[in-house]
C-alpha cells in the first residue's frame, strides 16, 4: 500500500504515531489511517502485534490491521504497521477530561460489554492480550471502543522460548495475582485486569492505591486481599467486580460467562445515546512500547512505572521452591514509583 505520514500524533521509547494517509483513493481503504513505526533494531513487540492482529482481524471490537512495510527516512530503516484510524483518544483520556473525573455508569457498561466481546473473541482464537488498561482501549468516531496496543499479547497456554517464568509482563497496577506470584498469564489475567479497568472508570482512581511498589506488589500477589469494589456501583456491578476479583483464576469467571451476567447481558452501545467521543487530542496512543516484558536475573528499568526491577540469584536456580513472599521481594528495589506518569507518551497535537 502506496502512503504519505502525516502529522506526528506521539512518541515513545521506541517510535512514533503518524497519521498516514493512502496516496490513491480506493474504495476498499480508509481514507485516513494509522501508522505505528519504530526501527527494525527494536520493532520485536510492534512486529508480534502485527502477528497477532492478523488472526484477529475479524473482531469488530479490536482495531484493524492494514498491512505492513519497510521505510528508510533520515538514514534509518523503520518496520511500519498501519493500523485503523480511532480519533476519539483512549479511555484513559476520556476519564481524565470528564468534568468529576468519572465515567457514568451506564457507559461503563456499554464499554464493559463490548470489552468483553473483544476478550472473548481473542481468548477463543487462542491468545492472551496481556496488557488490558484503559490507555489501551481506543474510543472510535462514534463514540464505541475497540481495544489495541498487542505488541505482549501472548499465546494463551504456551511458554514462550527464551522468557523465564520470573518475569512481569504488563502494567504492575492491573496485574493479576497468579502474575505477579508466579509468572503465569493466561486468559483469567485479562479478566482480573478488565476488573481493575471497570473499578478506575467508575471511581476515577486506580484500583489498587499505594505509593509503595513493594507494597503494592506484595498486596496483589500474597495474600487473599482483592481490590475495594466501589460503592457507588450497583449491585449488579459490585457483583460483577466480585466476579472479576478472584484470586484463583481457576474460578475466576471468564469472558464468555461475564456476556451474560446481568450487568452487562442488556447492554447494547446503540441503546446508549449521550456517549460522546472526546476530541482527537490523542487519537492514537500506543503505551505497549511503555510496558514492561522484564526476565531476570538482569536487572531492567520500566519507564511505565518508573522503577527499577532487580535480580536475585536464588530466582535462576531451584526456582520452583521460591515463595511468593521471596519471589517478590527479588523482582524490585524499594525507589518509590511515580504513580502519576502512566505512561512515557507525549501528546504533540
Amino acid at each position: 500500500m502506496d502512503w504519505v505520514r502525516g502529522e506526528k500524533l506521539g512518541f515513545g521509547s521506541f517510535g512514533n504515531v503518524n497519521l498516514a494517509v493512502p496516496r490513491k483513493k480506493s474504495s476498499q481503504i480508509t481514507p485516513l489511517m494509522a501508522v505505528k513505526s519504530c526501527v527494525v533494531s527494536q520493532s520485536a513487540s510492534l512486529m508480534n502485534e502485527k502477528l497477532v492482529l492478523d488472526e484477529l482481524n475479524d473482531c469488530p471490537e479490536i482495531i484493524r490491521c492494514f498491512g505492513e512495510c519497510f521505510s528508510y527516512e533520515n538514514g534509518e530503516k523503520l518496520y511500519n504497521v498501519l493500523l485503523e484510524y480511532a480519533s476519539g483518544g483512549n479511555l484513559a483520556d476520556k476519564l481524565k477530561n470528564s468534568s468529576d473525573q468519572r465515567i457514568p455508569e451506564s457507559e461503563v457498561r456499554c464499554y464493559t460489554k463490548t470489552l468483553l466481546k473483544g476478550l472473548h473473541y481473542i481468548h477463543k482464537v487462542g491468545y492472551v492480550h496481556c496488557d488490558i488498561k484503559l490507555q489501551n482501549i481506543l474510543l472510535c468516531q462514534d463514540g464505541g471502543v475497540k481495544i489495541a496496543d498487542f505488541g505482549l499479547a501472548k499465546r494463551a497456554g504456551r511458554k514462550e522460548e527464551g522468557v523465564s517464568s520470573y518475569e512481569l509482563r504488563g502494567t504492575p497496577l492491573y496485574m493479576s495475582p497468579e502474575m505477579v506470584a508466579g509468572g503465569k498469564q493466561d486468559t483469567p489475567a485479562d479478566v482480573w485486569a478488565l476488573g481493575c479497568v471497570v473499578a478506575e472508570m467508575v471511581t476515577g482512581t486506580p484500583a489498587w492505591r499505594s505509593s509503595d511498589l513493594t507494597a503494592l506488589l506484595m498486596r496483589i500477589g500474597v495474600g487473599e486481599e482483592v481490590p475495594d469494589v466501589p460503592g457507588n456501583l450497583s449491585e449488579e456491578g459490585k457483583d460483577f467486580l466480585e466476579k472479576c476479583f478472584v484470586k484463583d483464576p481457576s474460578k475466576r469467571w471468564t469472558a464468555d460467562m461475564l456476556l451474560n451476567h446481568p450487568f452487562v447481558a442488556d447492554q447494547d452501545f446503540d441503546d446508549t445515546e449521550n456517549i460522546a467521543s472526546t476530541s482527537p487530542r490523542c487519537p492514537f496512543d500506543f503505551p505497549d512500547w511503555a510496558s514492561s516484558v522484564t526476565s531476570f536475573p538482569s536487572p531492567e528499568y520500566s519507564p511505565e512505572s518508573n522503577f527499577w526491577f532487580s535480580s536475585n540469584s536464588n530466582l535462576v536456580s531451584e526456582s520452583r521452591s521460591i515463595s511468593p513472599e521471596d519471589r517478590l521481594l527479588g523482582l524490585i528495589s524499594h525507589q518509590d514509583p511515580d504513580w502519576s506518569v502512566s505512561d512515557d507518551w507525549i501528546t504533540v497535537r
